[in-house]
């Protein structure tokens, strides 16, 4: 299918908004809400780095649209609009059940697609998207800010992912809901709106929650003092090897953040479960604790390219 003819059957249909102008025209025109900051992210996902080749395409158009949402959960913006850039093989099979997935994605979070662009011909997929939303002025949330006294939290369970993606490689029986966790992730959009202007830092858990954790510690310029034993699981850990694997899983898209110690966070967060998982400290990096005592850190704390 020629690329004019998939732009006019397959993703003008699901590009409504005004902003897209019917992707008839080189650039969407959007009117932003009055008086608020715009907030902007983009990710790409790769076959066989991010997903797996054979995982279904409707899916892949699900993390792809999680994956930069969840960003935005993490700077407390509300999401707007989004622009995709689809490249890969000339596979029409693929790319119908790819924009379908992406349509009931868009539906469930409530988005907009505003415009993009394809490419034919590769020998595998890259997938972009640029994600733009909006916040109240002075409510956008960092990973700089944190205090020591704060306190340290994290939404929903760690290594589910991971446990997800085992599953996905067949080393693992199938688990259905682990499965989802790795291949349709949900991020926390109403958890993070929430958290602007109360909490002093935050970011999303992609590539590990011990990794992500020292870099919001570098950014803030302070330690951070985990208790391994707090750090909510899905599934029960078989040993303290098991627990070092899920706080070094990538993938959660959960939200980790610090809030002052008056702050009644679960009270914040309502139906998004919350768990204090350790203390903002003076000094640099991260210390782990596991039965009461100091544990040193394991020599990989999470996933980072190259």
């Amino acid at each position: 299918m020629a690329e004019r003819e998939f732009i006019a059957r397959r993703l003008a249909p699901i590009a409504t908004s005004l902003a897209a102008r019917g992707l008839a025209d080189d650039a969407a025109v959007w009117t932003p809400p009055l008086g608020r900051d715009l907030v902007f992210t983009h990710d790409v996902l790769a076959a066989g780095v991010h997903y797996l080749p054979d995982d279904p395409p409707g899916d892949v158009a699900w993390k792809l649209l999680a994956v930069n949402l969840s960003d935005l959960a993490a700077m407390a913006a509300t999401p707007a609009g989004v622009l995709l850039g689809l490249a890969g093989p000339d596979d029409a099979a693929w790319r119908d059940a790819f924009t379908a997935g992406l349509a009931r994605a868009l539906d469930h979070f409530g988005v907009a697609l505003w415009g993009g662009d394809t490419v034919g011909g590769l020998a595998g997929h890259v997938l972009g998207l640029t994600a733009i939303g909006w916040v109240e002025p002075g409510k956008a949330l960092g990973r700089a800010g944190a205090q020591p006294g704060d306190g340290l939290w994290v939404s929903g369970t760690i290594g589910d992912a991971g446990l997800g993606l085992a599953v996905a490689q067949g080393r693992a029986p199938f688990d259905k809901q682990l499965l989802n966790r790795f291949r349709r992730p949900m991020p926390r959009l109403a958890l993070g709106q929430a958290l602007g202007g109360i909490a002093t830092a935050g970011m999303d858990v992609s590539d590990g929650l011990l990794i992500d954790a020292q870099r919001l510690a570098a950014a803030s310029g302070v330690g951070l003092a985990i208790n391994l034993d707090a750090v909510p699981l899905g599934v029960a850990a078989t040993g303290l090897e098991d627990r070092l694997a899920r706080v070094t899983a990538g993938d959660d898209y959960e939200l980790l953040f610090t809030a002052p110690a008056g702050v009644d966070v679960a009270a914040l967060a309502g139906r998004t479960p919350v768990t204090r998982i350790g203390a903002v400290v003076a000094g640099a990096g991260l210390s782990l604790n596991h039965d009461g005592k100091p544990l040193a850190l394991p020599d990989r704390l999470g996933w980072e390219h190259g």
